[in-house]
């Protein structure tokens, strides 16, 4: 099979110029070469055309949050044995997911500045549907709870989470152990 080469195009050119700048080299390895030198270049003619990116902003840089932890062994034992109290509980269910993204964040968020360390989410199991066909879907706050724990409107505020013991709602519920609330000011 043999492959035919070509020049790069102009833009192909420019499109090249424009993600080598975004490249930092390896250390020992020669720097991007500018696009003056480029021309040499040659592309294969099996390969797809790239679309020209979209100019992109850089978001000034955050601290990156460790990732995160299940609850450690000691307290989901002592949970499920009740040898260690709940410190504040929300119900979501029966809530619709945007009322139940707000309750849950105002709670979260209200529950560190109380310096709550283990708090209950409590999402409901949902109910099997109860016609066949039927397009409603069942147990959807038990499956986006989980997901919206790890956004990064609640990441900051949240440690780990892990499913409850059954006398605290088993798969229909959370613990969510939360980060200590940091002091600002002098």
């Amino acid at each position: 099979m043999s492959r035919r080469s070509r020049r790069l195009t102009a833009e192909e050119l420019q499109l090249w110029t424009l993600v080598a700048r975004g490249v930092t080299p390896l250390k020992g390895r020669m720097q991007v070469v500018e696009a003056t030198a480029a021309p040499e270049m040659t592309v294969s003619s099996e390969a797809p055309c790239l679309p020209q990116p979209e100019p992109r902003t850089v978001a000034p840089t955050t601290p990156a949050l460790p990732p995160l932890a299940p609850l450690d062994r000691r307290t989901v034992s002592a949970l499920r044995r009740g040898r260690r109290d709940i410190e504040g509980a929300i119900d979501l269910h029966g809530m619709r997911q945007n009322a139940a993204h707000d309750a849950l964040r105002g709670f979260l968020h209200r529950s560190q500045g109380a310096g709550h360390k283990l708090v209950l989410v409590i999402t409901g199991k949902g109910a099997p549907g109860t016609e066949p066909g039927s397009f409603e879907e069942r147990g959807v706050l038990r499956r986006v709870v989980p997901h919206w724990l790890r956004l990064p409107d609640l990441r900051p505020l949240v440690v780990g989470f892990e499913e409850a013991a059954p006398h605290h709602g088993g798969g229909g519920a959370l613990y969510v152990r939360l980060r200590r609330a940091t002091r600002r000011g002098g």
